[in-house]
Protein backbone atom coordinates (compact mmCIF):
# COMPACT_ATOMS: atom_id res chain seq x y z
CA UNK A 1 0.00 0.00 0.00
CA UNK A 2 2.69 2.36 1.40
CA UNK A 3 6.71 2.32 0.33
CA UNK A 4 9.15 5.10 1.14
CA UNK A 5 12.73 4.31 -0.02
CA UNK A 6 15.38 6.49 1.47
CA UNK A 7 13.42 9.50 2.19
CA UNK A 8 14.59 12.98 3.71
CA UNK A 9 13.12 16.33 4.36
CA UNK A 10 15.04 19.41 5.18
CA UNK A 11 14.18 23.24 5.30
CA UNK A 12 16.08 26.26 4.03
CA UNK A 13 16.44 30.20 4.95
CA UNK A 14 18.81 31.53 2.43
CA UNK A 15 21.93 29.41 3.35
CA UNK A 16 20.94 28.24 6.53
CA UNK A 17 19.70 23.73 5.93
CA UNK A 18 17.82 22.32 8.61
CA UNK A 19 17.62 18.66 8.43
CA UNK A 20 14.75 17.61 9.65
CA UNK A 21 14.25 13.91 8.12
CA UNK A 22 17.11 11.51 6.75
CA UNK A 23 16.99 8.00 4.99
CA UNK A 24 13.49 6.79 6.21
CA UNK A 25 12.48 3.46 4.65
CA UNK A 26 9.55 1.84 5.57
CA UNK A 27 6.58 0.17 3.71
CA UNK A 28 3.61 -0.75 5.43
CA UNK A 29 0.72 -3.00 4.04
CA UNK A 30 -2.57 -2.95 2.90
CA UNK A 31 -5.09 -3.74 6.40
CA UNK A 32 -2.01 -2.82 8.68
CA UNK A 33 -1.78 -0.61 11.81
CA UNK A 34 1.39 1.37 12.12
CA UNK A 35 1.97 3.90 14.82
CA UNK A 36 4.83 6.64 14.16
CA UNK A 37 6.17 7.11 17.70
CA UNK A 38 8.44 9.62 19.19
CA UNK A 39 9.30 12.70 21.23
CA UNK A 40 8.05 16.51 19.78
CA UNK A 41 10.57 17.55 17.46
CA UNK A 42 11.33 14.23 16.04
CA UNK A 43 9.79 14.75 12.73
CA UNK A 44 6.67 12.92 13.06
CA UNK A 45 4.23 15.13 11.44
CA UNK A 46 7.17 16.03 8.61
CA UNK A 47 6.61 12.55 7.63
CA UNK A 48 2.68 12.64 7.83
CA UNK A 49 2.77 15.30 5.83
CA UNK A 50 4.87 13.78 3.20
CA UNK A 51 3.15 10.25 3.52
CA UNK A 52 -0.23 12.48 3.07
CA UNK A 53 1.17 14.34 0.12
CA UNK A 54 0.77 17.68 1.99
CA UNK A 55 4.44 18.27 1.19
CA UNK A 56 6.91 16.79 -0.90
CA UNK A 57 10.72 15.25 -0.10
CA UNK A 58 14.14 16.65 -0.19
CA UNK A 59 15.26 13.28 -1.41
CA UNK A 60 14.13 9.82 -1.59
CA UNK A 61 10.76 7.94 -3.18
CA UNK A 62 6.90 7.77 -1.89
CA UNK A 63 4.81 5.18 -3.58
CA UNK A 64 1.24 4.59 -2.84
CA UNK A 65 -0.40 1.00 -4.51
CA UNK A 66 3.37 0.69 -6.19
CA UNK A 67 3.17 3.62 -8.12
CA UNK A 68 5.78 6.61 -7.57
CA UNK A 69 4.10 10.08 -6.73
CA UNK A 70 6.98 12.53 -6.45
CA UNK A 71 6.77 13.64 -10.32
CA UNK A 72 2.83 14.13 -9.54
CA UNK A 73 1.18 17.76 -10.59
CA UNK A 74 -0.45 19.44 -7.52
CA UNK A 75 -4.06 18.77 -8.96
CA UNK A 76 -2.70 15.09 -9.82
CA UNK A 77 -2.06 14.57 -6.29
CA UNK A 78 -4.96 16.74 -4.74
CA UNK A 79 -6.84 13.93 -6.48
CA UNK A 80 -4.46 11.24 -5.26
CA UNK A 81 -5.44 12.39 -1.68
CA UNK A 82 -9.45 12.72 -3.04
CA UNK A 83 -9.62 9.02 -3.35
CA UNK A 84 -6.96 7.26 -1.81
CA UNK A 85 -6.35 9.47 1.73
CA UNK A 86 -7.68 10.31 4.74
CA UNK A 87 -6.63 12.68 7.82
CA UNK A 88 -6.91 13.19 11.32
CA UNK A 89 -5.21 16.67 12.14
CA UNK A 90 -4.02 17.61 15.68
CA UNK A 91 -6.57 19.78 15.54
CA UNK A 92 -10.32 19.05 14.33
CA UNK A 93 -10.28 22.51 11.69
CA UNK A 94 -14.27 21.78 11.60
CA UNK A 95 -16.30 24.73 9.86
CA UNK A 96 -18.02 26.50 12.40
CA UNK A 97 -21.37 27.43 10.67
CA UNK A 98 -21.69 23.64 10.13
CA UNK A 99 -23.44 20.84 12.10
CA UNK A 100 -21.22 17.62 12.92
CA UNK A 101 -22.98 16.20 9.93
CA UNK A 102 -22.33 18.51 7.72
CA UNK A 103 -18.81 18.99 8.50
CA UNK A 104 -18.33 14.81 8.17
CA UNK A 105 -20.25 14.99 4.47
CA UNK A 106 -18.03 17.75 3.51
CA UNK A 107 -15.37 14.88 1.73
CA UNK A 108 -18.46 13.42 -0.02
CA UNK A 109 -19.55 16.67 -1.13
CA UNK A 110 -15.85 17.12 -2.79
CA UNK A 111 -16.68 13.33 -4.46
CA UNK A 112 -20.21 14.52 -6.42
CA UNK A 113 -21.91 12.02 -3.99
CA UNK A 114 -25.86 12.83 -4.08
CA UNK A 115 -27.02 14.71 -1.09
CA UNK A 116 -29.15 11.30 0.04
CA UNK A 117 -25.90 9.47 0.81
CA UNK A 118 -24.32 12.55 1.97
CA UNK A 119 -26.83 12.43 4.45
CA UNK A 120 -27.10 8.80 5.20
CA UNK A 121 -23.55 7.86 5.91
CA UNK A 122 -22.36 10.61 7.89
CA UNK A 123 -25.32 9.76 10.37
CA UNK A 124 -24.02 6.17 10.51
CA UNK A 125 -20.14 6.99 11.34
CA UNK A 126 -21.04 9.34 13.76
CA UNK A 127 -22.96 6.49 15.25
CA UNK A 128 -20.37 4.64 14.78
CA UNK A 129 -18.01 7.53 17.19
CA UNK A 130 -20.71 8.19 20.02
CA UNK A 131 -22.35 11.32 18.73
CA UNK A 132 -25.42 9.73 16.87
CA UNK A 133 -27.38 12.33 19.36
CA UNK A 134 -25.24 15.18 18.17
CA UNK A 135 -25.57 15.38 14.46
CA UNK A 136 -27.56 18.80 14.08
CA UNK A 137 -24.90 20.69 17.12
CA UNK A 138 -22.47 22.97 15.72
CA UNK A 139 -18.86 22.75 16.73
CA UNK A 140 -18.90 25.81 19.47
CA UNK A 141 -22.07 23.35 20.57
CA UNK A 142 -20.15 19.92 21.65
CA UNK A 143 -17.11 19.90 23.95
CA UNK A 144 -13.16 19.59 22.36
CA UNK A 145 -13.31 15.66 22.98
CA UNK A 146 -16.53 15.49 20.97
CA UNK A 147 -15.09 17.52 18.03
CA UNK A 148 -12.25 15.76 17.93
CA UNK A 149 -14.58 12.89 17.52
CA UNK A 150 -16.35 14.77 14.46
CA UNK A 151 -13.13 15.00 12.85
CA UNK A 152 -11.96 11.53 13.40
CA UNK A 153 -15.44 10.43 12.00
CA UNK A 154 -15.26 12.75 8.62
CA UNK A 155 -12.74 11.20 6.89
CA UNK A 156 -13.97 7.52 7.95
CA UNK A 157 -17.27 8.24 5.68
CA UNK A 158 -15.05 8.36 2.90
CA UNK A 159 -13.56 4.52 3.95
CA UNK A 160 -10.06 5.84 2.34
CA UNK A 161 -7.38 3.19 2.21
CA UNK A 162 -5.12 4.57 3.84
CA UNK A 163 -5.85 6.73 7.20
CA UNK A 164 -3.58 9.31 8.92
CA UNK A 165 -4.25 10.08 12.04
CA UNK A 166 -1.72 12.90 13.70
CA UNK A 167 -2.34 12.74 17.02
CA UNK A 168 -5.91 11.96 16.94
CA UNK A 169 -7.00 11.02 20.53
CA UNK A 170 -5.35 13.71 22.37
CA UNK A 171 -8.75 15.56 23.57
CA UNK A 172 -10.25 12.17 24.59
CA UNK A 173 -9.84 10.39 27.81
CA UNK A 174 -8.06 6.99 27.89
CA UNK A 175 -11.29 4.64 27.52
CA UNK A 176 -12.81 7.03 24.55
CA UNK A 177 -9.73 7.02 22.92
CA UNK A 178 -9.14 3.25 23.63
CA UNK A 179 -12.84 2.38 22.47
CA UNK A 180 -12.72 4.94 19.19
CA UNK A 181 -8.92 3.24 18.17
CA UNK A 182 -10.09 -0.16 18.77
CA UNK A 183 -13.44 0.18 16.94
CA UNK A 184 -12.00 1.47 14.09
CA UNK A 185 -12.67 -1.17 10.55
CA UNK A 186 -8.93 -1.06 9.43
CA UNK A 187 -7.64 -5.07 9.83
CA UNK A 188 -8.74 -7.03 7.61
CA UNK A 189 -10.28 -4.39 5.52
CA UNK A 190 -7.47 -3.52 2.97
CA UNK A 191 -7.47 -0.03 4.82
CA UNK A 192 -4.61 1.06 6.41
CA UNK A 193 -4.02 3.53 9.78
CA UNK A 194 -1.07 5.36 10.13
CA UNK A 195 -0.98 7.12 13.20
CA UNK A 196 1.41 9.35 15.20
CA UNK A 197 1.69 10.03 18.91
CA UNK A 198 3.88 11.12 21.62
CA UNK A 199 5.67 8.02 23.03
CA UNK A 200 3.45 7.45 26.20
CA UNK A 201 2.01 3.33 27.22
CA UNK A 202 -1.74 4.59 26.09
CA UNK A 203 -0.20 5.09 22.58
CA UNK A 204 1.26 1.99 21.53
CA UNK A 205 -1.79 -0.12 23.30
CA UNK A 206 -4.10 1.47 21.34
CA UNK A 207 -1.83 0.80 18.13
CA UNK A 208 -0.06 -2.24 17.76
CA UNK A 209 2.03 -3.73 15.16
CA UNK A 210 5.09 -2.06 13.54
CA UNK A 211 6.50 0.80 15.21
CA UNK A 212 8.83 3.01 13.27
CA UNK A 213 11.27 4.04 15.34
CA UNK A 214 12.37 7.43 14.03
CA UNK A 215 15.76 7.81 16.11
CA UNK A 216 17.02 4.77 14.95
CA UNK A 217 15.41 5.11 11.81
CA UNK A 218 14.38 1.71 10.59
CA UNK A 219 11.85 -0.43 11.07
CA UNK A 220 11.80 -2.99 14.13
CA UNK A 221 10.97 -6.80 13.03
CA UNK A 222 7.06 -7.15 11.98
CA UNK A 223 6.98 -10.12 14.57
CA UNK A 224 7.54 -8.36 17.38
CA UNK A 225 4.49 -6.55 18.37
CA UNK A 226 4.69 -6.50 21.79
CA UNK A 227 4.72 -2.48 23.49
CA UNK A 228 7.45 -2.41 24.99
CA UNK A 229 7.69 -1.20 28.90
CA UNK A 230 8.60 2.33 30.21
Amino acid sequence: MLTLLDVSKEYRSGRARTPVLAGISLSIAAGELCALTGPSGSGKSTLMNLIGLLDRPTAGEIKIDASPVQHLTSDELAAKRNQALGFVFQSSHLLPHLSALDNVALPLLYRGISLGERRKQPASVLQHVGLAQRTSHRPDELSGGQCQRVAIARPLVTRPRLLLADEPTGNLDSKSAEDIMCSQPCGGSGRTLSGAKEIDAVALAMAPGWVVDQQARRTPHHDDRRPKQK
